[in-house]
């Protein structure tokens, strides 16, 4: 358990209602921690049967996830939301805040998905990319930082986006564009943190090295190429575990974290017994750093010159 948190962290999980993000929910139960489930999609009738639904189907929602943590002995909370909408976003965590006091531990997982060229994605798909990934991120952290500064900056955030690098932008163009950007802000606000003293604060982006069942993995002639999501919720417990300073502002891989920490049989992560899944990302990753790093030169911030007009 980070050091800081108290006895019972709370974790608020966005798009937990099935695949990673649930299983991400239930582990962070299972290792203590107070989870609120947050996504768009719930039960509103009885719960399905046999129960608890197929975690990559329809019919796995924030209400069957909260009650598969509870029937486990877990503490969770079901909250809606549509990470499209910022009014639904500050209602999230002010219920979050009103429920439980505080966010620990904050992971973004919603996520819209268009892999095609550029021509062959319409605008509209590009703009559901943009608003759910990208702009979803950015207002759940605006509306957050709040209640970050109130609990004295000590909290962290789990990003799901990649590393950067060129082929990741092949064939599927524009939804990079908005995955890198959610890098981008892992990257930048880890900065602003570090230039601003926070210490206690840490940004992560996280990115799976091998394919992970989930919804958007339903090809069944994949079944051998894939990992349970449970790699992806070790590795968030992890980063959760560790020093801000050795984990904010990264890009990291789940299989590589976790090798780095000490793991090194993946084997029962595979969903196949005695598969050998192929590896999807590079081995080695371009160093986004210059020589001048440092040197800001002049430095301007537009929010102090708007305040001084």
């Amino acid at each position: 358990m980070s050091q800081g948190f108290k006895s019972s962290p709370v974790a608020l999980v966005v798009g937990a209602s099935r695949g990673i993000g649930r299983q991400v929910a239930i582990d962070l139960a299972k290792n203590g921690y107070t989870v609120v489930v947050a996504a768009k999609t719930v039960t509103g009738g009885p719960l399905p049967v046999p129960f608890p639904p197929d975690p990559n189907s329809q019919q796995s929602t924030i209400t069957t996830v909260c009650r598969e943590i509870q029937d486990a002995g877990g503490r969770a909370t079901a909250i809606q939301v549509d990470t499209r909408d910022p009014s639904s976003i500050q209602r999230l965590i002010d219920s979050t805040i009103e429920l439980h006091g505080s966010i620990d531990a904050l992971i973004y997982n919603s996520g819209a998905i268009w892999w095609s060229s550029v021509e062959n994605t319409p605008l509209k798909r590009f703009k559901l990319m943009q608003s759910v990934n990208v702009e979803g991120l950015y207002a759940i952290l605006q509306a957050a930082l709040p209640q970050f500064g109130k609990q004295g900056w000590k909290a962290r955030v789990v990003v799901v986006s990649p590393p950067i690098y060129s082929r990741f932008f092949r064939g599927k163009t524009a939804y990079a564009m908005g995955k890198v950007a959610m890098s981008v802000l892992t990257k930048g606000l880890a900065m602003d943190w570090k230039r601003e003293g926070k210490k206690d604060m840490a940004i992560t982006s996280i990115w799976p090295a091998v394919a992970i069942q989930s919804a958007a993995t339903p090809d069944p002639r994949m079944i051998a190429e894939l990992r349970k999501p449970t790699i992806f919720s070790d590795a968030i417990l992890e980063i959760l575990q560790s020093p801000p300073e050795n984990i904010s502002g990264q890009l990291v891989l789940d299989e590589d974290f976790l090798r780095e920490r000490g793991v090194t049989d993946f084997s029962t992560y595979s969903l196949v017994a005695g598969a050998d899944p192929r590896r999807i990302m590079p081995a080695v990753l371009p160093d986004l750093t210059v020589a001048e790093e440092d040197d800001e030169g002049h430095r301007i911030d537009s929010a102090k010159l708007r305040a001084k007009i």
